[in-house]
């Protein structure tokens, strides 16, 4: 029970820690590191894609009529991705550090699919398939993140000569993190497959 209490504590921290910064970065838009980045689009964008996967949960249990507790450390690895991506434009980390961008597509993707993954491969067999479903699942979600960031900011920005080739980099970095994090959800599994949560 107090590890639950820990883990919703902390999907409410990052959920909040997120808007709090989306807040700031759209109210000062002047700011270097916030311009040109579409902080109006990601104020309406991010709580909902971060309130997705704990609102697609909660439907799925009262259809079938579960009574499961929530799985609120994988929640929160769904939505600290979201967090990251923020704080590294609060804190200018992708235009003082070169490789924060590469990072931040194989790690948040590792985050996001671990968290999607102990989700929806809670009786997923066998182990391989687990492997191709959240492998699949992330890279079809690189793809429309970087369907998104194109038309958001990159199509009448000033990173459309580069923007192909950092395309593709991304959404294979993406699908590498994505890929990890299947691994992991395979090891980790037996204990979503239990009935507690992850």
């Amino acid at each position: 029970m107090r590890h639950r209490n820990w883990s919703r504590l902390a999907a409410f921290v990052v959920f909040a820690a997120t808007v709090g910064q989306l807040l700031v970065a759209t109210l000062l838009p002047d700011l270097d590191q916030f311009e040109g980045k579409a902080f109006g689009w990601r104020l309406l964008a991010y709580p909902l894609m971060m309130l997705a996967v704990p609102a697609l949960w909660l439907l799925a249990q009262r259809r079938s009529g579960g009574r499961e507790p929530a799985p609120w450390g994988a929640f929160t690895l769904v939505m600290a991705p979201f967090l990251i991506d923020v704080t590294g434009n609060s804190l200018d980390l992708y235009d003082s550090l070169a490789w924060w961008d590469d990072a931040n597509h194989f790690v948040n993707w590792m985050l996001l699919c671990s968290g999607i993954g102990l989700i929806a491969c809670r009786r997923v067999e066998p182990a391989w398939a687990v492997l191709v479903v959240v492998t699949g699942i992330g890279a079809v979600l690189a793809i429309g993140w970087e369907l998104g960031e194109w038309f958001a900011f990159i199509r009448h920005g000033t990173e459309i000569d580069t923007a192909y080739e950092d395309t593709l980099g991304d959404e294979a970095l993406g699908t590498l993190g994505a890929f990890v994090a299947a691994l992991g959800v395979v090891r980790w599994r037996p204990r979503a497959v239990s009935g507690r949560a992850p």
